[in-house]
């Protein structure tokens, strides 16, 4: 028999998926609102199961407790459970869980921030209506993040590995068209949420580079012809014949925008334990190796010549190994 935790994970997945399968739907023409409702259904069966299973899979643990009235009207001492209109047991909201695992250090700020955005589409759309022409391209650019976000936790907290969904990243399919404007006016309610929503990115942890509060999204279309087309393959440098693709210094820097210095006050900031000494150095030596051009890259002054002078960077991403080696600070 499975645990109350495991039942509620699987529901999880459950409501994402189908958040996700609604939101492939074409001509499903209330699939952007039908899958805010579902994905935060699937966030809010995910941080209950977390908190069962924080709380050895005590069902009272999720349950609101309230102060019982006495027959003179004076309140009681003993506590009991809140109920719902049909008398069921009222549990605690999404916000309050939610909050409580960040205090306890299980859940990052960017995920939440991000949580909230989507509760706020959310909520627009079950209490009354989008009507801002940014809706869709918002809620592609928030989704996004949410999925990957989704995923990342399901595997941290519960070891789950949800690759046989293919549901990480959300569907580019069924994007709309860009459209020549010369001006979108904005609503009251439009620029509410666009100043909520730059206040989350604000307030975002730059030294977290696993969860994230949106993903910008950007698809071009050019015209081109199959025969015409020019292919691109990476191939052994000692084949001449090659065409090359050639990345600037801007580029490098776009892809690795941490220098060494950066690199370790982020280190700094992120862990309470850090310590600049050999330990890091071999950690760093062994991720490096590993991850080669995933995580670090090391310039040369004179590229042609690995002896000139050299200087690493570092992707954000690199923190995420870090995590395996350091305790991060409670915020």
């Amino acid at each position: 028999m499975k645990s109350r935790s495991k039942e509620l994970i699987d529901k999880a997945i459950a409501a994402t998926v189908s958040a996700i399968e609604v939101y492939n739907k074409a001509g499903f023409q209330y699939r952007a609102e039908t899958f805010c409702i579902l994905a935060i259904n699937g966030w809010e069966l995910l941080i209950k199961a977390k908190w069962l299973n924080q709380n050895d899979n005590k069902i009272q643990s999720i349950y609101v407790k309230e102060t019982r009235r006495k027959k003179d009207g004076s309140k009681s001492k003993k506590l009991r459970i809140k109920r719902t209109r049909s008398g069921n047991p009222f549990t605690y909201s999404l916000d309050y869980l939610a909050k409580k695992l960040i205090e306890q250090g299980h859940l990052e700020q960017n995920a939440w921030a991000n949580i909230q955005a989507l509760l706020e589409l959310r909520d627009s759309s079950v209490h009354f209506y989008n009507s801002s022409p940014n809706f869709a391209n918002k809620l592609q650019e928030i989704g996004t993040a949410s999925l990957k976000n989704f995923v990342s936790l399901v595997e941290e907290w519960f070891e789950r590995d949800l690759s046989q969904f293919n549901f990480y990243l959300m569907p580019l399919s069924f994007m709309e068209l860009p459209t020549q404007t010369n001006a979108i006016v904005l609503n009251n309610e439009q620029r509410n949420f666009l100043n909520y929503l730059e206040q989350l990115e604000t307030g975002a942890d730059e030294t977290d580079p696993k969860y994230s509060i949106t993903v910008n999204i950007n698809v071009e279309f050019t015209k081109s012809k199959t025969n015409d087309a020019l292919g691109v393959r990476i191939v052994d440098s000692s084949n001449s014949n090659a065409p090359a693709v050639r990345i600037t210094e801007e580029d490098v820097l776009k892809r690795y925008p941490w220098d060494y210095k950066t690199f370790i006050n982020k280190c700094k900031e992120r862990y309470s334990d850090f310590k600049l000494n050999k330990t890091f150095h071999n950690i760093k030596k062994s991720i490096c190796e590993e991850k080669k051009d995933k995580v670090c890259k090391t310039r040369y002054l004179d590229p042609s010549n690995t002896k000139s002078q050299k200087k690493p960077f570092f992707k954000p991403e690199i923190l995420i190994e870090f995590d395996k080696h350091y305790t991060k600070r409670h915020k």
